[in-house]
């Protein structure tokens, strides 16, 4: 049998992990503004995965440095309950880059096959992956 009992929880390590990945833009860095575009991004992935909470197991953000006003997580938090981790990163500020963009990582346990795997590039984004864009 493939259980392993920790201290936290028992799991099923047949379980596959998978990375969802989502990404949009802001059009002012204003705390409100930015706050909407995080939540879009996580509705829209959590929707289109059908996703509960249970089986996100960490979220990673990042954010380009023109973009101060608030950590993405921190917003995030709104929707993402509180025993699930959170992080947030300075995108590298290299040339050419899309500026205004918020990232993210979503780490989750699902049966899922990776080809079904939805991700989400929303706004300006869109461009970063067009063959993933809505």
């Amino acid at each position: 049998m493939n259980l392993v009992i920790g201290p936290w929880r028992r799991y099923d390590r047949r379980m596959p992990v998978r990375a969802i990945r989502g990404a949009t833009t802001a059009d002012v860095d204003e705390r409100e503004h930015i706050g909407e575009r995080v939540i879009e991004m996580l509705d829209d992935v959590i929707a289109a995965n059908r996703l509960d909470f249970d089986s996100v197991i960490s979220v990673l953000f990042t954010a380009t440095p023109d973009l101060v006003s608030v950590f993405p997580a921190t917003v995030a938090r709104e929707r993402i309950p509180g025993d699930i981790p959170l992080m947030c990163a300075q995108e590298l500020d290299t040339e050419g880059s899309l500026p205004s963009c918020i990232r993210m990582m979503m780490h989750v346990e699902t049966n899922t096959p990776r080809a079904e795997i939805q991700h989400s590039f929303l706004q300006g984004a869109r461009v970063l992956r067009p063959d993933l864009a809505d």
